[in-house]
């Protein structure tokens, strides 16, 4: 049988890392990309799979290594059956005390390199008529971030845009699922100098569980799937818990020194 293929982005730790392997083992053949050398390595776990595996290291922030990564895509030489967006990039402490570069970059990661290649690949995908996309939102988009303001800002934006190009989609062949993790055991709170705080060092969900729910809403063509009860039940709570209170939660939890001993 021939084996589909995925694209995944973000593949080289965490979330990525488990949905890349997931589609290895469930017969997709892979491109996955990271801008760090380690996606080499993942590459190699997922070959051990039984994938044929390209991987890509380009920095998905910026035009050119969306356009890196989309010739790699094209030169598989084969139609993409699966996009998971997963590539993003978190950072704590207040928005004024953030270097702005940095703040910049989590937008351009999470917003504008999504978008650039759903964008491109949807594009491709709509033209044949199948295809399923995955985009990594977060139950943070349901939450104004106090000390994490612009990641939160840009997870509301994807959890948005997925659900309104699934309805522009709706009839044309191809899917969108968004899937909205809590806070998950990744790299993330290290990378985003989180780990003084109380969610850097609180319990997490586990990564390749979340993982599991995103590729089975993906393949199911759900719209959307929180991972875990207790994200649920956050979402829900958020839903009717006034603005105002929800930014004063989330500081105690993301503020800098609210680390439990």
């Amino acid at each position: 049988m021939t084996r589909q293929f995925a694209v995944v982005t973000g593949a080289s730790t965490g979330i990525g890392y488990h949905l890349a392997r997931i589609c290895a083992e469930r017969g997709f053949d892979l491109v996955v990309a990271a801008d760090e050398p380690r996606i080499h390595e993942a590459a190699r776990d997922f070959q051990a799979l039984g994938a044929r595996v390209e991987a890509v290291e380009a920095d998905l922030a910026t035009a050119e290594g969306v356009d890196r990564l989309y010739a790699a895509v094209t030169a598989f030489g084969q139609p993409v059956d699966a996009l998971l967006a997963n590539a993003g990039r978190g950072l704590g402490r207040g928005f004024l005390d953030q270097d702005l570069d940095a703040a910049l970059k989590v937008v351009e990661t999470n917003v504008s390199g999504t978008i650039r290649l759903i964008h491109r690949i949807g594009r491709d995908m709509r033209a044949r008529g199948e295809g399923r996309i995955l985009i990594t939102g977060s139950i943070a988009g349901f939450i104004p971030g106090a000390f994490q303001a612009v990641y939160n800002g840009t997870k509301a934006f994807l959890n948005s845009f997925a659900f309104a190009l699934r309805n522009e989609l709706k009839e044309t062949g191809v899917s969108v699922s968004c899937l909205m993790p809590g806070p998950t055991e990744t790299e993330f709170f290290r990378r985003g100098d989180l780990m003084d705080s109380d969610v850097g060092q609180a319990k997490k969900d586990d990564a390749a569980k979340v993982a599991e729910d995103g590729f089975e809403a993906m393949m199911n063509e759900e719209g959307d799937v929180v991972s875990g009860w207790k994200n649920k039940m956050q979402a829900a709570l958020a839903n009717i818990t006034p603005a105002g209170l929800l930014a004063e939660q989330h500081r105690k939890m993301a503020a800098p020194g609210t680390a439990k001993s």
